[in-house]
């Protein structure tokens, strides 16, 4: 096929993909964001994997355990995280997905081949190399237009959440720690502290309950189709926002349902929520 035919199917798959449902959205009660993609902008940090493979061998050798080098032990560590991916992708069609856990991770993803003593011994580390990993994987940026979007809907009463993936949450929390943001937010709910996953629709009722609101009377904005809008769709949300971040049209199968609205940033997500509240008036 030419790079023309393929472009064109890119083409028509994004314009198919952007297509709106029916429904008005008015003004919430409650907004709840995803992380990655729509509060921050993520990018890969380059030599991530041999960082974190140099200090895990460290931590072996400590213990004892001679029978990997730290360049064996990067490559199990990129096979781990490349058959992680493939599980998410996996786990974004059944209803109601359980989250990977740190020890089935590190333990299984990971050590699988390694000797008992090391797959032991990164299994009993499992939660901080887990946020090791997170740290040393990505760089994070706050999105253009979210500090105003945040104060924006402190100024109309409507508490604002995080419901989000994450392998660590912990190094979403020192993200908004360190940036301020965690002031403004009125929950934080992250998949590896709740044992479940997006699309999963308990991610999102865990903070409509919290917040005191029905899943109706509740935004939520992703930026994918096949965990955000998916979930938004399972939970009942009376608002559900595409924001638009890198990936965002690559989706892995196809996708039966579509967003009330798209939004390019944190911006014209306001834009959106001034709207509706303007029309409640």
């Amino acid at each position: 096929m030419s790079d023309a035919l393929n472009s064109r199917g890119d083409l028509d798959r994004r314009s198919d993909l952007s297509r709106l449902s029916d429904r008005t959205m008015r003004r919430p009660r409650a907004l709840l964001l995803d992380f990655g993609g729509v509060l921050v902008e993520t990018s890969r940090k380059p030599g991530w994997s041999a960082a974190l493979a140099k200090e895990v061998h460290a931590l072996l050798t400590r213990a004892g355990c001679r029978d990997l080098d730290a360049a064996a032990v990067e490559t199990d560590i990129k096979a781990g995280a490349a058959a992680d991916k493939c599980w998410k992708d996996a786990m974004s069609r059944p209803y109601a997905p359980p989250e990977m856990t740190h020890t089935a991770f590190w333990g299984d993803y990971v050590a699988a081949d390694w000797p008992a003593s090391a797959r032991q011994l990164v299994v009993a580390h499992a939660t901080p190399l887990c946020k090791r990993m997170g740290e040393l994987r990505q760089d994070r940026a706050t999105r253009p237009g979210i500090p105003e979007l945040l104060d924006g809907a402190a100024a109309l009463g409507i508490p604002v959440g995080i419901v989000s993936n994450a392998l660590s949450g912990a190094v979403h929390r020192d993200y908004t720690q360190a940036t301020g943001l965690a002031e403004k937010l009125a929950i934080e709910v992250y998949s590896d502290e709740a044992g479940v996953r997006k699309p999963n629709p308990e991610m999102i009722w865990i903070a409509t309950r919290a917040l005191g609101v029905d899943p109706q009377d509740a935004w939520y904005v992703g930026d994918n189709f096949d965990r955000d809008v998916v979930c938004g769709h399972r939970a009942g949300v009376g608002g559900n926002v595409l924001m638009v971040a890198k990936g965002t049209y690559d989706v892995p199968y196809e996708v039966r349902y579509r967003p009330d609205a798209v939004v390019d940033d944190g911006h014209g997500l306001l834009d959106l929520l001034t709207t509706a509240a303007e029309g409640d008036e």
